[in-house]
């Protein structure tokens, strides 16, 4: 959540609540939302490292609020996070840990946990289709978050079914 409100408060200042409202509007339904409490304690470390500023403004009608600006720091570890590529490649992957380890404990079967897995990716992709179509035609990025998390998924569900087939033929 760190870099995302960081680059959220490069186009200029903002207060909590404000970039709360910027990331459900930028990423859409698909996307879990923070609480606004979170960005608060979020925003509070940031003040705390450097990489952005508070000013308390005061409000005649409303209670004060605290609006946040990027520091030079700030911008240059936003710059830097821009710079570095993802590296996450799939290798510390639980489900393939429960795989693995299934036939050594007898409590699990391969082929039965492979299955569950499926039909957890299918239901899934069945939400995210249902977010896809009540999602506002115009937020091409949640469209892209959302098609991301689809693709993502049917290599998921490809590679079960590459297990399973090596799987069934060492029975």
């Amino acid at each position: 959540m760190r870099l995302p409100l960081l680059a959220l408060l490069a186009r200029g200042p903002a207060h909590g609540y404000e970039l709360k409202q910027d990331l459900e509007q930028l990423l859409g339904s698909a996307y879990p939302q923070p609480n606004v409490g979170q960005i608060y304690v979020t925003l509070g470390r940031l003040e705390k490292s450097g990489l952005i500023e508070g000013e308390d403004v005061t409000q005649s009608s409303r209670p004060n609020k605290k609006v946040y600006h990027l520091t030079d720091a700030g911008r240059e570890a936003l710059r830097a996070w821009f710079e570095e590529p993802e590296d996450e490649p799939r290798v510390r992957d639980e489900f393939f840990m429960k795989l693995a380890l299934a036939p050594q404990t007898g409590l699990a079967e391969q082929i039965t946990l492979i299955n569950q897995q499926r039909r957890q990716y299918l239901n899934t992709m069945r939400q995210l289709s249902k977010l896809a179509a009540a999602e506002d035609r115009d937020n091409r990025i949640a469209h892209l978050l959302i098609e991301g998390a689809m693709l993502h998924l049917q290599a998921d569900l490809d590679w079960l079914e590459r297990c399973q087939e090596e799987l069934e033929e060492l029975e």
